[in-house]
């Protein structure tokens, strides 16, 4: 699997050395992708309303479980293509109300990776 490499700080396009549009394999490729899924809003990329967390109905401004958020990204997460298994640990919320934590991946061709939240 290929996919557009994303700077990590900006989530912006990246160039290689030749000045053209970078480009990331696997297993950093389905890692990037999954944190993709997970950062859009369900209903927002217009060539595929699917895709996403449901923030709108589900999470901003409720009164929702972790237990359910957790269920929410791993879902997700697992929708990607060339993802086995996913594992949401959260590790704690800021002073600025900011949840952190990763996705664990276990990827279809056996390898694991992590995706900060």
């Amino acid at each position: 699997m290929t996919t557009l490499l994303l700077d990590c700080a900006t989530w912006d396009l990246v160039v290689d050395a030749a000045g053209n549009i970078a480009v990331a394999t696997s297993p950093y490729a389905t890692a990037q992708n999954v944190a993709c899924a997970v950062r859009v809003f369900k209903g927002e990329c217009w060539y595929n309303t699917a895709l996403g967390l449901p923030y709108l109905t589900n999470i901003l401004g409720r009164m929702n479980s972790l237990a359910l958020f957790r269920a929410d990204v791993e879902q997700t997460a697992r929708t990607v293509s060339g993802v086995a298994s996913a594992v949401c640990v959260l590790t704690g919320i800021s002073a600025q109300r900011q949840l952190s934590g990763v996705i664990q991946l276990t990827l279809t061709e056996g390898t694991q990776t992590v995706v900060s939240l």
